[in-house]
C-alpha cells in the first residue's frame, strides 16, 4: 500500500514514521520545510491537564511515545518529564480545577492538588498569589525545533520519501487512488492523509467536506538566560481568559506564551508575525506566574500559522465522502503533546482499518451531524493552554 502524507509538521512527520514502520510505502509532501509551521511555533508543552476528557486516551498514548522518542528516533528531542504545574488565582479557577481533577481520574489521569504552602515549598518563586495548583508529575516539555525533523529523518531511514519545498499541492481522487501535483513532480498513492495543518480545511473542502476553521498566530517569546530554578512547565486555571504559560529551558532562558490575543493569519502566504505592541501586556499577565519576569530582557519573539476549528477539537479519522482519504488537522494550538500519538493512531487506522484509541468525537462528519458534545468540548477547550 502506498500513502501520500500532506504536511511536514509534527503530525505528518510522525505519521510518516509510523506508516513506514508498519512497512507501508510513504511519500511526505511539505509545502515549505519540515517542522517550520505551527510545530516550530509551539511552546513545547507536553501536558494532559485540562484536555477534553474523551481526548485523554489519545493523550496517554502519545505521552508513552514521548517517553520512547529517543529510542525510537535515535536522537534526543529534549523531552523532559519535569511535571506540569497549573496555578489557581481565584475561586472560579479553583472550582474548575477541582471539578477537572475529579472528572479526569476515571479517564486515567491523576492530578495532585497543592495548597499555597506546598506551592511555596516545592516551587519557590512561582505564583506567590496562587491559592492552589494542580500538578501532573509525568508531563513536561519537548523541543519543537527538533521533533519533526527527527521523525522525518527516522522515516527516511525506513524508506519513506520526504519531499520538501513543494509549494501548494493540488490533490485529486483518481480511479486507483489519489494524485498530488506539485512543482516538484506528480505523486500517486492508494491512500491520502491530510495532515496539512492550517491548510487542512482547504484540502478537505476539495473532497466535499466542510470544516469551520480559521488561522491564527500565537504570541511567543523567550528571555535572556537566568539562573536555572524552574523545573516544571507552568500554566494557570482561569475563566477570565488567562492562559499564560512558561517554562525554563536547561540553558536558563524562559520560554513563554499566552496572555495575549492571537493574531489572524492569511493562509496565502501563511506567514504569522508576533505583534510587538502586545508584548508589554503579555508580560504583565505572566508576572503573576513568575514575578522575576518583571526584570528580564526578552531576546526574541515569534509566531506561526495554526488552524483553529470552531469547537476547538481536531479533525481525525477517515473521510466521510472519499474512500482512502484520512484527516488529521485542526489541533487548535494544543496538538504538540498529541503529535506522536496522532501519527501512530493514523498509521494504525490506515494500515488496519481500526484503532483501539477512540476518535469518534473528532470525526469530520460531526459538523454536518451537529454532534451534541460540541458545546461541552468548547467549554473544556476554552480553559486549555496552548501546547
Amino acid at each position: 500500500m502506498r500513502v501520500i502524507v500532506l504536511g511536514g509538521g509534527l503530525i505528518g512527520s510522525a505519521a510518516a514514521f509510523f506508516l513506514a514502520r508498519r512497512g507501508l510505502s510513504v511519500t511526505l509532501l511539505e509545502r515549505n520545510r519540515v517542522g517550520t509551521g505551527a510545530t516550530v511555533a509551539s511552546f513545547g508543552n507536553i501536558r494532559r491537564t485540562g484536555r477534553y476528557l474523551p481526548q485523554l486516551p489519545l493523550a496517554h498514548r502519545s505521552r508513552a511515545l514521548w517517553g520512547e522518542a529517543e529510542r525510537l528516533l535515535g536522537r534526543d528531542v529534549e523531552f523532559r518529564a519535569t511535571g506540569h504545574l497549573r496555578l489557581v488565582f481565584d475561586e472560579d479557577g479553583l472550582a474548575d480545577m477541582r471539578r477537572y481533577i475529579a472528572d479526569a481520574r476515571p479517564w486515567g489521569l491523576d492530578l495532585d492538588e497543592l495548597s499555597p504552602p506546598e506551592i511555596r515549598r516545592r516551587f519557590p518563586g512561582l505564583g506567590p498569589g496562587a491559592i492552589a495548583a494542580s500538578f501532573s508529575p509525568q508531563d513536561g516539555s519537548g523541543n519543537p525545533r527538533l521533533i519533526a525533523p527527527a521523525f522525518t529523518d527516522a522515516a527516511r531511514r525506513l524508506g519513506a520519501e520526504i519531499v520538501e519545498e513543494c509549494g501548494p499541492v493540488e490533490v485529486s481522487a483518481t480511479a486507483s487512488g489519489f494524485e498530488a501535483a506539485t512543482h516538484r513532480g506528480r505523486f500517486t498513492a492508494d491512500r491520502l492523509l491530510n495532515a496539512a495543518g492550517a491548510w487542512g480545511a482547504t484540502i478537505a473542502a476539495r473532497f466535499g467536506e466542510s470544516v469551520p476553521m480559521a488561522a491564527y498566530g500565537p504570541q511567543m517569546g523567550v528571555t535572556e538566560p537566568l539562573p536555572h530554578r524552574i523545573l516544571p512547565v507552568v500554566g494557570m486555571w482561569s475563566r477570565a481568559g488567562g492562559d499564560g504559560y512558561l517554562r525554563q529551558v536547561e540553558r536558563g532562558n524562559i520560554v513563554f506564551g499566552g496572555g495575549a490575543e492571537r493574531v489572524p493569519v492569511a493562509l496565502d502566504p501563511g506567514h504569522a508575525r508576533a505583534d510587538p505592541a502586545r508584548l508589554p501586556g503579555q508580560l504583565r499577565a505572566l508576572v503573576r506566574l513568575l514575578p522575576a519576569l518583571a526584570d528580564v530582557t526578552v531576546i526574541r519573539t515569534w509566531s506561526g500559522c495554526e488552524g483553529y476549528v470552531a469547537d476547538k477539537l481536531p479533525v481525525m479519522g477517515a473521510s466521510a465522502t472519499t474512500p482512502g482519504l484520512f484527516h488529521a488537522f485542526g489541533f487548535s494550538g494544543h496538538g504538540f503533546q498529541l503529535g506522536p500519538g496522532v501519527g501512530d493512531v493514523m498509521a494504525e487506522i490506515i494500515a488496519t482499518g481500526h484503532s483501539e484509541t477512540p476518535l469518534h468525537d473528532f470525526r469530520i462528519g460531526r459538523f454536518q451531524a451537529a454532534a451534541p458534545q460540541t458545546a461541552a468540548a468548547q467549554a473544556a477547550a476554552a480553559h486549555a493552554p496552548q501546547a
